[in-house]
């Protein structure tokens, strides 16, 4: 049987169902993974994603757009193959798509984390014949500490700050990882606001029913509004610009997995970095990969030689498969264009 899934000049494409995964270009029928600007672009013919997912996929796409949805684990078919929907844990609505044809499974894994989020639903592990894995993170020195000591590490920044009569700035990307910084913090500590960027994502959030404390619009505090204490999330495109002088004397920090390497938080220009990831760290891909018994595995997003290469010397086929999916990046923020950060 030739590959079930493979890629061509507009993205991963199941030839049997005749749809494509996470398409670069416009086609006829996309299946998307989750929201994120390389994984979801706008201008095919129609969309499939979770029921989850579908707010922040609409605020995504052209209004017009037609997009239909399914439940986690619901089965569909295709042209006689069978299709669906199961959790990743990237963000919120993510998914892994599990393709069955003539008796052989294919799971496309899009992004994935394995650590507990309060704002997605966890990673499942699924058995199948070939697993199509990311590894943006894919080499050994990435090992993330628990999602509790680093929240800890930002309460102690944050209430330090307020005694010092400071604002703490959090950079984080606007859909996903700064939704699960706001749900982490204490919110006693004092005010939570927002870039305008975030703050939509925020309210999509709240409409797919995940609970978030209260964070309130920049754009919307009148005059000469007092910062001192306050915690503000914006994207990384925000740093550095005329939209941070409003706030006065603060402290700026960024979350991200590339935290955890020496001088990056130097690159970034910011005080504090802190270590959390939307992706896999290098234990959590193996652990994901072992968990599928694939017989074979491609490795996409970023690091993928020294994970190919793990992987063949523990007896897996492997190879490398060269996609236009980006991942996190250290240096800019893949969707920022689409949000319109500008926008403050």
């Amino acid at each position: 049987m030739s590959d079930l899934v493979t890629v061509t000049d507009r993205g991963l494409y199941c030839e049997p169902g005749d749809f494509y995964i996470d398409p670069w270009l416009p086609v006829s029928q996309a299946v998307i993974t989750h929201a994120h600007g390389d994984h979801a672009r706008r201008g095919s013919g129609r969309y499939l994603t979770t029921f989850q997912g579908l707010q922040v996929l609409k605020t995504r796409m052209d209004p017009e757009a037609v997009i239909d949805t399914v439940s986690y684990g619901e089965n569909l078919t295709m042209n006689g193959v069978n299709l669906s929907l199961h959790p990743a844990g990237h963000i919120l609505g993510s998914a892994q798509v599990r393709v069955e044809f003539q008796g052989e499974v294919w799971v496309v894994s899009g992004n994935y984390k394995l650590a507990p989020d309060a704002t997605c639903e966890r990673f499942v592990p699924l058995v199948c014949n070939t697993f199509i894995t990311e590894c943006t993170f894919g080499l050994p020195i990435y090992h993330w500490p628990s999602q509790v000591s680093v929240i800890d590490e930002i309460n102690r920044w944050w209430r330090a700050n307020c005694d010092e009569e400071r604002a703490s700035v959090i950079f984080a990307y606007s859909l996903g990882k700064a939704q699960r910084i706001i749900a982490g913090v204490d919110a006693s500590i004092g005010p939570i606001f927002c870039h305008g960027a975030v703050e939509r994502v925020n309210a999509d959030y709240r409409a797919s029913g995940v609970l978030l404390p209260e964070t309130l619009y920049v754009g919307q505090a009148h005059g000469k509004k007092n910062w001192k204490g306050a915690l503000i999330v914006a994207p990384p495109s925000a740093n550095g610009t005329p939209w941070m002088r409003k706030f006065g004397d603060i402290s700026t920090a960024f979350v991200s997995g590339w935290m955890q390497v020496r001088g990056t938080r130097r690159r970034r220009a910011v005080d504090r970095g802190f270590v959390i990831s939307d992706h896999a760290d290098w234990p959590g891909l193996v652990s994901a990969i072992q968990a599928t018994h694939a017989e074979r595995v491609l490795a996409t997003h970023g690091r993928t030689g020294p994970m190919v290469r793990w992987l063949q010397e523990s007896g897996i086929d492997a190879a490398p498969l060269h996609t236009e999916f980006i991942g996190e990046r250290d240096d800019v923020e893949i969707d920022a264009v689409e949000e319109g950060e500008a926008d403050a």
